[in-house]
């Protein structure tokens, strides 16, 4: 609502200074209320507007009124073009010039309502000259012509050397002067801005004819679209009179392309929630720039970005507001710089005056220095010559001075070397004295840790015998035991090898049994199969063992359980007897 605001300030600002200001807050605030649909409200007005020093021309003014009672209650739902016609009208008039111009008044009218579009958000409005430039690249690109940038350049020098900008008046007599469209006639120019007020005022991002697919007799019928940033509307023709549908975008609709079918070439197709539409294109290139356009504008919508052309606004805005701001700085510091050399100046002019006056000084000065070396010359040529027979006295004496001082110090170097000498033979017996010391108490120690040794090697002697004397009695009572485990292993071993023995003759005892078996066996298949031949029925009883067959763990050998009985009872008396 701000950005509403703003916008239809400006306008109402042009409105209201060409009025009378006796009577403009009425008239101008009752054709508000009609055109912006806001329920008027006569009391307030009056109350407003009274002939006594509370009235628009006192300390409250206008402003508080069109704030309180009409731009507050602007809810959108008002006709932008209608508004500012309602104003143009109000100031057209007054302001507009009357010398001959390409421009019809309604090319006028729409040129006035970009310049509210572009101008700088303060007043008296102006339109600075890049964005002069923006909308004259805007309506150059329109007529199909070139861009003259160096034609431009000289006008933007020539402008900024008198003012800030142009005024809508001025921009409209620029634009109507053909001084950037040469060669184009009135048509061509009206045209053009036409393209650009449906652009940047009327938010048409595209427009042209297309066949569209109807929903319920499915026929194809050529109509006027319209493409604006969340909404395609479609007319029977492009004077927008006869409106025959709208399709509302959002962020979840999409376009794609579709082969052709039934007759028709470049299809797309446009899905909403609730419908899609078929649309057909004239050409392939007609058919990508609605696809794109389409899709740029789902996207802006996904995003939640303003329409294209608002968005660069803002953007130079921006842009010009942070150079403004940078220049400002600029201008500061350079004004500061300014001051500080002033300053600087000013020091130095000071100290240069402060200069002069120390060398007139110092000449001053040094011409009563001169005047005085010349009288000291003078007086101490005399004194030299004293002191030059003073001086040669004090020679003499100070040669015999220097013989006898050369003697003193000759002793004294003697003195200083017996000192020395002295000293070294004390560090001697000194250090002397220290070792001895050293060496004595190195002795007693050596001695106490040689009767602790001697204390204790005499502890481990006894020690050591008392060991021995238990390590004899342990070892012959281990001979023993040995003794008896050896005898008792000879007998282990005879043992074993008597059941290694007696196993043997078992395995040969059971290979002869086995043998004899398998014969027997033999025969008596045989036996039986000359029975089982001849008689057929008669069928003879085997005789089997009476006795279970044991295996031990010498081999497959058969015992009966008094075999094996008596073989155990060996077996443990022989045990018991070598234990």
């Amino acid at each position: 609502m701000v950005g509403l605001k703003e916008e239809l300030l400006k306008s109402i600002w042009h409105a209201f200074t060409a009025l009378d200001l006796d009577r403009s807050g009425k008239v101008l605030s009752h054709n508000l209320c009609t055109v912006l649909n806001v329920p008027h409200d006569p009391v307030a007005l009056e109350e407003h507007f009274r002939d006594d020093d509370e009235g628009p021309v006192s300390n409250q003014g206008y402003m508080p009124y069109l704030n309180k009672f009409i731009l507050e209650k602007v809810q959108g739902n008002f006709d932008k073009v209608e508004f500012n016609r309602m104003c143009w009208t109000l100031c057209a008039k007054k302001n507009l010039s009357k010398s001959p111009s390409l421009l019809s008044d309604e090319d006028a009218f729409k040129v006035w309502v970009i310049f509210n579009f572009l101008s700088e958000d303060k007043y008296p409005l102006i339109i600075v000259p890049e964005e002069i430039e923006y909308f004259l690249k805007k309506l150059t690109e329109a007529m199909g012509a070139g861009w003259q940038q160096e034609q431009f350049d000289h006008y933007k020098v020539a402008l900024n050397t008198s003012r800030e900008g142009l005024s809508a008046w001025e921009l409209i007599d620029l634009i109507g002067s053909g001084q950037f469209s040469k060669g184009m006639d009135q048509q061509t120019v009206s045209m053009a801005i036409n393209e650009v007020f449906n652009e940047l005022i009327l938010d048409v991002l595209k427009q042209g004819y297309m066949l569209k697919k109807g929903h319920k007799r499915k026929n194809w019928t050529e109509r006027w679209f319209v493409l604006k940033p969340n909404i395609i509307s479609y007319y029977i023709s492009e004077d927008l009179k006869d409106k025959k549908g709208d399709i509302i975008l959002d962020g979840n609709c999409c376009v794609e392309a579709l082969p052709d079918k039934d007759g028709k070439k470049c299809l797309f197709l446009i899905k909403c929630l609730d419908k899609s539409f078929e649309i057909s294109a004239s050409d392939k290139k007609k058919k990508q720039e609605w696809i794109q356009a389409i899709q740029t504008t789902v996207s802006l919508l996904r995003a939640g970005s303003p329409p294209p052309h608002k968005e660069a606004r803002q953007k130079r805005k921006e842009l010009r507001q942070k150079l403004l701001a940078e220049q400002e700085e600029l201008e500061r510091q350079m004004k500061e710089l300014q001051a500080a050399n002033e300053n600087k100046q000013k020091e130095l002019e000071t100290v240069r005056k402060q200069l002069e006056a120390a060398a007139a000084r110092a000449a001053e000065e040094e011409k009563k220095r001169l005047q005085t070396q010349v009288e000291l010359q003078d007086r101490f040529s005399l004194e030299l010559e004293r002191e030059k027979m003073v001086r040669q006295k004090m020679e003499e004496q100070v040669a015999q001075k220097s013989s006898e001082l050369e003697q003193y110090l000759q002793r004294v170097r003697e003195l200083e070397e017996m000192y020395k000498q002295l000293q070294e033979a004390l560090e001697d017996e000194k250090q002397a004295r220290q070792d001895e010391e050293t060496v004595r108490k190195l002795q007693a120690r050596l001695l106490e840790e040689e009767s602790a040794k001697r204390a204790e090697l005499e502890k481990w002697h006894l020690e050591q015998q008392h060991t021995i004397q238990m390590t004899e009695a342990e070892k012959q009572e281990l001979e023993n035991q040995r003794m008896i485990k050896e005898q008792a292993l000879q007998v282990a071993m005879q043992q074993l090898e008597q059941l290694q023995l007696e196993r043997k003759e078992a395995l040969e005892q059971y290979e002869e049994v086995k043998k004899k078996l398998e014969m027997a066996a033999s025969n008596t298949k045989s036996w039986k199969d000359k029975v089982a031949h001849h008689e057929g029925l008669i069928r003879l009883i085997e005789p089997g063992s009476k006795n279970p067959h044991l295996i031990t763990n010498w081999g497959p050998a058969a015992f009966t359980e008094a075999e094996l009985e008596e073989r155990q009872k060996s077996w443990k008396g022989k045990k018991a007897a070598s234990e």
